[in-house]
């Protein structure tokens, strides 16, 4: 459950204070459940709003935290798996044809773009004729593949970035209020301002609980997103060497098309 949504749950228990045998019951503390409850009804209709606003923008954030936690994790099994394949195999038709079952993983994504262009030169067999229009599909796919996995993360930052100041807009605008109500009165006391601007400083509250879940998750995916980068671009060099080092096929004695011998070490992607 995201952190708003079980704040407000918790904010919104009401505990019957405990007696004490032999003392009758205690006095319920003044900043009880009950007391936040009576706030939040008491809130205007902007401070309502911005709740909602900052509820639903939890709500998509940590939709999008265990939605992109799931899709990394796939992607870093899956390109660890596929790479073990990729430097066993002794053809590249072996490889070509188990890609569909590593769909999520970026490694894959590159090396099927690599491939088309390579059968299209030579037909599956061979050394490539002209090894730029591979290195150029190589960074096509390495930067389709890294968009795949960025999709909708700039939300993150966005929530991050903008719930505090929501919840700034308002506790400025019950404070405001509460001004407006202590002028009108006019009593000038500390008991007539406190409960209009501790009603304003909830929505303060909820955006820092929104802000910083978001942001957190957000650096951790970008961070993780630069790890993806670098083992891509790395199998995309690993890939493009390869190719390059398949031998001349001689036409009396065909030779199928081999991916290079050399074995690197294995990268965490």
């Amino acid at each position: 459950m995201p952190i708003f949504a079980a704040t407000l749950l918790l904010l919104m228990q009401t505990d019957a204070p405990a007696a004490v045998p032999g003392l009758g019951p205690t006095a319920a503390p003044t900043a009880s459940s009950n007391a936040l409850i009576e706030m939040l009804s008491n809130s205007g209709g902007v401070a309502i709003a911005v709740l909602v606003v900052l509820a639903v923008a939890s709500l998509y954030s940590w939709t999008l935290i265990f939605s992109k936690m799931s899709a990394f994790s796939r992607a870093t099994k899956q390109s660890r798996r596929f790479l073990r394949i990729f430097r066993k195999a002794t053809r590249l038709q072996e490889i070509a044809s188990t890609t569909a079952d590593y769909q999520p993983s970026p490694l894959a994504l590159v090396f099927d773009e690599v491939y088309e262009v390579y059968k299209r030169q030579t037909g599956g067999y061979g050394p490539p004729r002209n090894i730029t229009p591979l290195e150029r599909a190589a960074q096509t796919a390495c930067s389709e593949a890294l968009s795949r996995l960025e999709l909708r993360l700039t939300w993150l930052a966005t929530i991050a970035s903008t719930s505090t100041f929501i919840g700034l807009f308002g506790t400025v605008m019950g404070v405001v209020d509460a001004f407006h109500g202590l002028g009108t009165a006019g009593t000038a006391t500390l008991r007539a301002v406190a409960p209009g601007i501790s009603e304003a400083l909830i929505t303060t509250a909820a955006g820092i609980f929104v802000a910083v879940p978001a942001g957190i998750a957000y650096n951790q995916f970008t961070a993780r997103l630069r790890v993806f980068a670098s083992g891509v671009d790395d199998f995309a060099r690993e890939l493009l060497n390869s190719l390059e080092e398949i031998p001349q096929r001689n036409p009396a004695n065909p030779v199928p098309a081999r991916p290079a011998e050399q074995r690197f070490p294995e990268r965490e992607v």
